[in-house]
């Protein structure tokens, strides 16, 4: 039995009211709650991000992409918790392909006076080269970002440098289309094609394997990666946070084991997605 969490301190009941988290008498429904759990858990581990983002970057602001933002709950609960209170010009952008939300959320900023906030109609792929968007960015989200647009935001976070990027990835196709297409020419190769074999197995060790093969390029980038759960696996089976954080880390390794993990599986013709720039040492 769920109990109905604490409102965080500085939370505007009007925002959760607009956003439909809590009904307009203020009570909360079992959906809505499972929703505020998981972007509240989100905001724990962003916070400190922020946090070290305005230490480091001194008057400049702090600039945060949230890709595929949809109805942009956490970019609203962003902004107010965190950047509603700052003066330095510190900007939410959300980047959202369909065109209704991305004017709503424009109009609800409005309502709400959060000036810091903008709102895109663009996919992933089409911010990447936007000139709508900043050449640096400091903190890169994606929340549930279906298949290929994770590797976008990744893309996205490379080229604009960003110092963290936090990362939720879903309904992930790409890899395990390949595997299944390569499946006959590989199965007499290596014992290791059984992990694949049946088609239940292609689509979960896909899965896998596309996170696998992120972290690495991450990390063949500088990046630190963590990897966690986002909440119980009872409110989300699309549950793994990717958190990177640019340290300008030694590149040759992972950038070696991810051209080897991609040959071990036959993905060479992967190559390019995974290596957006070459890694150096």
């Amino acid at each position: 039995m769920h109990t109905i969490p604490e409102i965080r301190p500085g939370q505007s009941i009007e925002l959760l009211k607009e956003l439909h988290i809590l009904t307009r008498d203020g009570k909360l429904n079992q959906d809505s709650r499972r929703k505020l759990k998981q972007v509240y858990h989100l905001y724990q581990f962003i916070e400190p991000l922020m946090k070290a983002v305005q230490q480091a970057s001194g008057e400049r602001g702090l600039r945060l992409v949230d890709h595929g933002a949809g109805k942009s709950y956490l970019g609203f609960i962003l902004y107010d918790l965190f950047f509603k209170s700052l003066t330095d010009g510190s900007h939410i952008y959300g980047i959202e392909t369909r065109d209704e939300l991305v004017r709503k959320s424009e109009e609800l900023a409005q309502r709400l006076h959060f000036p810091g906030m903008s709102f895109l109609n663009l996919s992933v792929a089409e911010s990447i080269d936007s000139p709508l968007l900043p050449a640096q960015i400091d903190i890169v989200t994606a929340l549930h970002a279906c298949n290929t647009a994770t590797d976008d935001a990744i893309h996205f976070g490379l080229k604009k440098q960003a110092r963290h990027m936090v990362l939720v990835p879903c309904c992930q196709a790409e890899v395990a289309s390949v595997l299944n297409r390569l499946k006959g020419k590989a199965l007499g190769k290596s014992a290791l094609t059984e992990l694949w074999r049946h088609p239940l197995h292609t689509r979960e060790f896909g899965s896998q394997l596309t996170n696998v093969l992120r972290c690495l390029q991450l990390e063949a980038h500088g990046y630190q990666v963590s990897v966690t759960e986002l909440v119980g696996w009872e409110h989300s089976m699309k549950n793994e946070l990717i958190i990177a954080t640019y340290k300008d880390l030694p590149r040759r390794r992972p950038a070696e084991r991810l051209q080897e993990v991609l040959e071990s599986v036959g993905l060479e013709e992967m190559t390019e997605r995974f290596f957006v720039a070459p890694a150096s040492a």
